[in-house]
């Protein structure tokens, strides 16, 4: 008699275990007067993060704006008749011997005179104590012969570079011409393959002081390309810049600027020990969910004999906690980069912002599981549940269409028509058909001449609008919609069921 009471305590604590697990926070508050503190902390976390991107993302902007407009100024100072657009994916083109030798020295000379021409804090980098210098490289095949009696040309494929480097101090002494009578400027172009004119420079960005900010100082490698690779008569000449972020030495700024820091740094912290204590009482629900679903799985095996299956036990792991756990981590790691930013001990951008932005979109979505707790907001979530195992599989299914005409258009089209020249550039082409984007100047923009080819492109171009719009992508909202109406009919159902009679009496 005493094993049956006992049993029947520990199945009762079981239940009342397993019911107060499942419940939500508000239900937990009024069952045992639990106060929700990972709600609270959730709430909290929400306006911090967020305040916290939108602080990063306006510094972020300040820089982005720099390198921009540093960039545009380069092509403005160091390329010769540079229009102000980039001709496809290059900058410019010339189509002479005399326009090559123009441009080549056009930019030597303007870097020869930066200080006096730029509106930029530019300067030439220094190495210790030692002025960087301008670096110039020729590829060019090793032996070439041209007979213009029979039209013939003898080429060496194996390819040899040779460089010279022009030193600041050396060009200040020189004269261009002096430069175009040397051996090294007498190009052979049927021999020649590429020609890159390499620098760097170093500039500071003081916008940022109107944003009380501490100013950052950038190293910019930049480089000429001269591309002849085709040798099509036409040369193609591409701009590079890669700017990095350096610490400033020997600062003396005074003002507000430096007394503004600190706090930024301090509410940096609060973020930190927010997340921090957010991720912890998220592991410790975690630990205390797994210890509970040892207990019912030993409970079914003791009493019932039966083994809990898979899918049940999982039903114990609380997902957005771990979805929590994650983005605190994240959080944590980009706050931390973002203070050694602040205080200039840490100049990569990028990796700080894909950490504090990818957290931040985690703790948005976060927001839908408490929106869930209130039935009328919980349709989002119980559709893309009941769906996304349909949709995952339909996707696989249209995705093996997709990468054929993908492959296909490429192969096909990619000659004619610049939106298909490479393969990247025809998944988003197609992408943006699916999307009703650009129909029509993806059909104008093809070459009419191979009429085989414009022919096939009407009747990829219409097979493939057809099929996905009018097709695939209506059986793909009738899956969601099927879903939908499915959850609805189910909620209609419990309300019946959970409803009272009415008394007739």
């Amino acid at each position: 008699m005493a094993q049956l009471d006992s049993d029947s305590k520990e199945e009762v604590s079981l239940k009342e275990d397993l019911k107060f697990y499942f419940m939500n926070p508000c239900e937990k508050f009024r069952a045992r007067g639990q106060i929700p503190w990972k709600l609270g902390l959730q709430i909290l976390k929400i306006v911090m993060v967020t305040t916290q991107l939108i602080l990063f993302g306006l510094r972020n902007q300040l820089v982005v704006s720099f390198k921009e407009e540093n960039t545009m100024a380069f092509k403005h100072l160091f390329l010769k008749n540079y229009s102000g657009v980039d001709e496809d994916d290059y900058s410019c083109s010339v189509y002479t011997q005399q326009d090559v030798y123009d441009s080549i020295f056009f930019t030597i000379s303007q870097y020869q005179q930066l200080k006096n021409i730029s509106l930029g804090t530019l300067g030439y980098e220094q190495d210790e104590d030692d002025l960087q210098g301008l670096q110039i490289c020729k590829k060019q095949y090793r032996k070439g012969m041209t007979l213009s009696s029979n039209d013939t040309l003898h080429i060496d494929s194996a390819i040899e570079t040779e460089c010279v480097r022009l030193e600041p101090q050396e060009l200040a002494t020189k004269e261009i011409s002096d430069l175009k009578n040397t051996s090294f400027f007498l190009f052979e172009f049927y021999r020649l393959i590429q020609v890159e004119i390499s620098f760097k420079l170093k500039g500071i960005d003081l916008q940022t002081i109107h944003a009380r900010e501490l100013p950052d100082c950038y190293e910019f490698e930049n480089t000429v390309t001269f591309d002849h690779k085709a040798h099509s008569g036409k040369m193609k000449i591409f701009f590079d810049t890669d700017a990095d972020i350096e610490e400033c030495k020997d600062w003396n700024i005074s003002g507000s600027i430096q007394k503004n820091t600190p706090y930024a740094l301090v509410f940096d912290g609060f973020v930190i020990v927010n997340c921090f204590a957010s991720l912890i009482l998220c592991t410790r629900s975690i630990i205390l969910a797994l210890k509970l679903q040892k207990r019912f799985v030993n409970f079914f095996l003791e009493k019932y004999k039966r083994h809990v299956c898979s899918a049940d036990r999982l039903e114990f792991i609380n997902w957005w906690y771990v979805l929590v756990i994650i983005s605190d981590m994240m959080t944590i790691i980009g706050s931390i980069m973002k203070m050694e930013i602040k205080a200039k001990n840490l100049t990569n951008y990028d990796v700080c912002s894909i950490f504090l932005g990818t957290s931040t979109l985690l703790v948005w979505v976060g927001v839908i599981r408490y929106l869930g707790y209130f039935q009328t907001y919980n349709v989002l979530i119980l559709t893309m549940q009941a769906s996304l195992p349909r949709v995952l599989r339909f996707c696989c299914c249209a995705g093996m269409i997709y990468l054929g005409y993908t492959f296909c258009g490429w192969i096909v089209l990619g000659p004619y028509h610049e939106k298909f020249e490479d393969l990247n550039t025809v998944a988003e082409c197609l992408f943006s058909l699916v999307n009703g984007d650009d129909m029509f100047a993806t059909f104008a923009q093809i070459r009419k001449k191979s009429t085989l080819v414009w022919l096939f492109s009407r009747l990829y171009l219409y097979s493939f609008i057809s099929l996905f719009i009018y097709m695939i992508l209506s059986l793909f909202i009738a899956l969601i919609t099927d879903a939908y109406d499915t959850i609805k009919v189910n909620s209609c159902c419990e309300w019946l069921f959970s409803s009272k009679m009415p008394s007739y009496s």
